[in-house]
């Protein structure tokens, strides 16, 4: 009598099971480069010999202050920008060249600066329209007295609209520029939406709806006529397209327009003008020695 063996549990590890349960994220294969205007915040530059420039960075909207590469510490020696406390207008930009349904993740570097006052890290959060992209919440790294910087923060979402704007929000009451959190190094990648069909009709006017209409109508008849026309039968085949007498009529009113343009009399001949701007460009040109030029004068034009 065979064995029947009582049913086993299968038990994982907690962060095993997270990670089965957890969704990937929305820009997780996103590969095609996204410009960040300014992402680096290099422009305006902060004066030598000083640590602030008063914000925001060129691209980016809200209330900023800029830190010089020695302000900010960053590894990368990069100029970075505090983000203004909650209360004031936060840091903004739009993503150009990002068309909605687009899938984009967007990475960046943050520090908590050297203000120990406050404790801990500093928290903010990155926002963008859409239903489906709930907002990013994010700490820095603790205080520690100096530059702490966390390199490579991300945040994916769907665009919900062309070009959309990416909010980074302070949300501590007003602190001293010190004890805000800077940020730099924004970029962005995107998995572009896929390509829309055509339209049906769009196209071929006739296509669809559009065949019944008059002309559609008329067209695919004489279609059918030409189709049963003799190929050496004129007389048919002008039965059926016509002897294109406004055509003809057209090329002829350009080639009277040509004429009359060609006949006008002129002031002075063409021949005469040239010889006249021929003597500027020699005056010019005259004292060159021939090692002077690549190419000589003589090749320029007609002088």
């Amino acid at each position: 009598m065979p064995t029947t063996l009582p049913p086993r549990l299968l038990v994982l590890p907690l962060s095993a099971a997270l990670a089965l349960a957890a969704p990937a994220g929305a820009g997780a294969a996103d590969t095609d480069p996204v410009v960040v205007a300014n992402g680096t915040f290099s422009s305006p530059t902060v004066p030598a010999g000083q640590d602030w420039a008063s914000g925001p960075a060129e691209g980016w909207s809200g209330v900023a202050a800029i830190a010089s590469p020695t302000r900010s510490g960053h590894p990368g020696g990069l100029q970075a920008t505090a983000l203004a406390p909650l209360g004031s207008e936060p840091l903004a930009t739009r993503v150009r060249g990002v068309a909605a349904g687009a899938t984009v993740t967007l990475s960046w570097d943050d520090n908590p600066d050297a203000c120990i006052s406050y404790g801990g890290g500093r928290p903010y959060t990155v926002t963008v329209a859409g239903q489906n992209n709930p907002a990013g919440s994010f700490t820095t790294k603790d205080a520690t007295g100096k530059a702490n910087w966390f390199t490579g923060r991300t945040y994916s979402f769907t665009a919900a609209e062309d070009t959309p704007q990416i909010t980074f929000t302070f949300t501590t009451p007003p602190v001293s520029p010190g004890c805000r959190p800077m940020i730099t190094n924004v970029q962005a990648k995107q998995t572009p939406p896929p390509a829309k069909p055509p339209t049906p009709g769009s196209t071929d006017p006739c296509a669809g709806e559009g065949a019944s209409t008059p002309a559609c109508t008329t067209d695919a008849g004489n279609k059918e006529k030409i189709k049963n026309c003799p190929a050496t039968d004129r007389t048919c085949l002008d039965g059926v397209a016509g002897k294109g007498e406004k055509e003809n009529a057209g090329i002829k009113e350009q080639t009277q327009a040509l004429n009359t343009f060609t006949n006008t009399p002129r002031e002075q001949d063409p021949n005469t003008a040239v010889a006249d701007l021929c003597k500027v460009s020699g005056a010019l040109t005259g004292n060159l020695e021939p090692g002077d030029t690549v190419i000589a004068p003589g090749t320029w034009w007609y002088c």
